[in-house]
């Protein structure tokens, strides 16, 4: 047994000293497929990447994942998947070196940019999820508390042009409009009960805060640009009015004097997962004046309910003239425009 372990030991030295084998190897992802069939997306998920970004001297990091795709004719059997790695690596570079503030959007745009040319493909798709802390102060305490967000980028690049969007996901509290309702009805028998009159009822649900259900909210918002779009949209403006169109925002530290507070006003603010979204598109009509009707806005909430095994979401999507014309006149958006259908009209006709 000695005898074979050194043996093998020798042997692997002896591979390791001896020269690479020198023969050019076939480019398979180049050759003719058995079917010659197009694919509409081929490419990598899951790429995780630790992206630093320094601002006033220190540095910003953001954990960001990552998705590359592109389109594959029926005449290549394969993409190069190193490439969507090596093209990832080297756009990041270009960021940490020459952005003073990270924008998911614009390093979606140069990664697809790139990956449409290093894979010779007509379409790339590009998206993007950076985690990313920042600090915010309680309530009524004003103790500082940090909070973890998501920024999202996404880009579709073709060669005569790109679109984009930029997004957040934020977390907070909705409380449900319905068991309000009921819990509000039976306080006002039981009140009527015990010899309270009508004014004196009316008072008191007023002033006391009226029990129901919770659930913790996921709103994402996501706003798409064309190529020219000069006006920069903000993070901070897009974290703003997706946690505001909750009945409260939420906050990882607090005193009882906060929660409180949090407690309260989700309770004065309830609001079912379909108020969430009808609140991020009238926010961003509101606070985003500038943006073109042409642009695009996708909102999204989902509720994770607390009383039910399931969970509820809700979804609004459309171009900002869509939207606006259908808030202005109250009549329903004859078409309702798809983040696909958007980022797709960049296709060469």
């Amino acid at each position: 047994m000695i005898a074979q372990a050194g043996s093998s030991v020798g042997l692997r030295a002896r591979l390791m000293r001896e020269p690479p084998l020198t023969l050019e190897s076939p480019d398979v992802q180049a050759q003719a497929p058995p079917l010659a069939i197009g694919l509409s997306r081929v490419g990598v998920t899951g790429v995780e990447k630790v992206i630093r970004i320094r601002q006033d001297g220190a540095e910003q990091l953001f954990w960001a994942r990552l998705e590359c795709f592109v389109d594959l004719g029926p005449d290549q059997k394969g993409a190069h998947m190193s490439r969507f790695e090596e093209v990832v690596n080297e756009a990041i570079g270009e960021v940490v070196l020459s952005e003073s503030r990270f924008r998911a959007e614009t390093l979606a745009q140069q990664i697809a940019e790139l990956v449409r040319t290093r894979q010779q493909a007509e379409r790339a798709e590009v998206t993007i999820a950076a985690r990313y802390p920042e600090h915010k102060p309680a309530p009524v305490s004003n103790i500082q508390t940090q909070e973890i967000y998501t920024l999202l980028g996404r880009a579709v690049a073709y060669a005569h042009g790109t679109r984009r969007t930029v997004g957040v996901s934020a977390t907070g509290m909705t409380a449900c409009p319905c068991a309000q309702e009921l819990v509000t009805a039976r306080a006002r028998e039981r009140l009527s009960d015990d010899g309270f009159d009508d004014d004196q009822i009316e008072r008191i649900v007023e002033r006391v805060p009226i029990a129901t259900h919770n659930q913790r909210g996921l709103a994402t918002l996501e706003i798409g640009c064309v190529e020219e779009c000069v006006e920069e949209i903000d993070a901070a403006t897009l974290l703003a009015i997706a946690e505001s169109s909750m009945s409260s925002e939420i906050y990882e530290l607090m005193k009882r004097s906060d929660e409180v507070e949090v407690v309260e006003k989700a309770h004065r603010r309830p609001r079912f997962v379909e108020d969430c979204v009808r609140e991020m598109i009238a926010g961003v009509v509101r606070e985003l004046p500038q943006l073109d009707g042409a642009n695009f806005v996708s909102a999204r909430q989902e509720n994770l309910e607390t009383i039910h095994q399931h969970n509820v979401v809700a979804e609004r999507h459309g171009t900002v003239a869509e939207l606006r014309a259908e808030i202005e006149s109250g009549n329903p958006a004859p078409r309702q425009t798809t983040l696909a259908q958007w980022l797709d009209a960049a296709r060469p006709r």
